[in-house]
């Protein structure tokens, strides 16, 4: 039996990552404490995760034809990604993202600039139409424009897929676009910008989560960082607690982990609740390492989690 297939789309950047105590304020220079570079962007490091987790990962993205779209190309060949859906730009740049990593708390700060990706369009996807309609799972960020979000989940919808929207960067839209998710992850700031709720408690999650439904989304996941993720809708209302871990290192990319392992396990038939643990472990490993997209647990590593308990 081969490898559950799920379709990612979204954007690749190059992440270049700021180790400081504090971010400076406006004028100011401060030394760092140490800087990496390496393969980012919502879409891209969600479809490293689903592939590291199990899953047979397809990538919709647009790139340029320079060195940071050469970095993309290596780092999805090295975890075996399908690229036959991925745009090669000759007039844009790849993407970058400047990320500040707390020293104190690992807790991180980023500017995204998409980059080629930003004219990922409607056509891309369509082109992408056989990478979808074969897939099991469908996902989506709002990191590209959201009319071209808007297409995938149609044409995912139109081929009976499950659909998942990672709300991310949180954007005003029209609530047509619930109507088409099967799940809608935001975490805490995410689901307050989307409801105007704010969402501090479990009881607060809940009350965002009841919103996005009632806004047409079969499912809303809220996932609540080091609590973990409460889910509501028709598969039933649960809250799955976070896994303890001895130290978070950086939590760059741990909703991104969340997302790619929630879909690797709905792709594989697992119901709502193992498939949020799931995510939960994928999440609870990746903030123990440093980076993005390097800091994706492999499959071994995510099942020695889930037997733990």
């Amino acid at each position: 039996m081969g490898r559950a297939a799920v379709a990612v789309l979204g954007i690749f950047v190059a992440d270049l990552a700021f180790k400081a105590p504090r971010l400076p304020v406006m004028g100011e220079t401060i030394l760092g404490q140490g800087f990496k570079d390496g393969p980012g962007g919502k879409g891209s490091n969600q479809a490293i995760a689903a592939a590291r987790a199990g899953a047979d990962a397809r990538m919709i993205t647009r790139i340029g034809r320079d060195t940071f779209g050469e970095m993309a190309r290596k780092a999805w060949a090295a975890d075996g990604i399908d690229t036959s859906a991925v745009a090669i730009d000759d007039s844009l740049p790849t993407g970058a993202a400047f990320i500040f990593v707390s020293t104190e708390t690992g807790n991180n700060a980023i500017i995204v600039e998409s980059g080629a990706a930003a004219k990922l369009s409607p056509e891309d996807v369509a082109a992408a139409e056989a990478a979808i309609a074969g897939s099991k799972v469908f996902l989506t960020q709002f990191e590209q424009p959201v009319e071209t979000a808007l297409v995938g989940l149609r044409l995912a919808r139109r081929h009976g897929v499950t659909t998942i929207l990672n709300p991310a960067p949180a954007l005003p839209v029209d609530d047509a676009i619930y109507g088409l998710c099967d799940y809608v992850t935001p975490n805490e700031t995410e689901a307050a910008t989307l409801t105007g709720l704010k969402v501090e408690t479990e009881d607060d999650a809940l009350a965002a989560a009841r919103d996005l439904v009632r806004r047409g989304a079969r499912n809303a996941l809220i996932t609540l960082g080091e609590k973990g993720a409460l889910l509501h809708g028709a598969e039933g209302t649960f809250m799955v607690p976070a896994f303890k871990v001895p130290r978070v290192v950086d939590t760059t990319g741990a909703g991104d982990a969340f997302n790619g392992g929630f879909a690797v396990a709905l792709a594989e038939g697992k119901p709502a609740a193992e498939a949020v643990r799931f995510g939960c472990a994928t999440a609870g490993l990746s903030v123990q390492k440093p980076g993005t997209a390097p800091s994706m647990p492999t499959r071994a590593e995510i099942e020695a989690l889930l037997a733990q308990g």
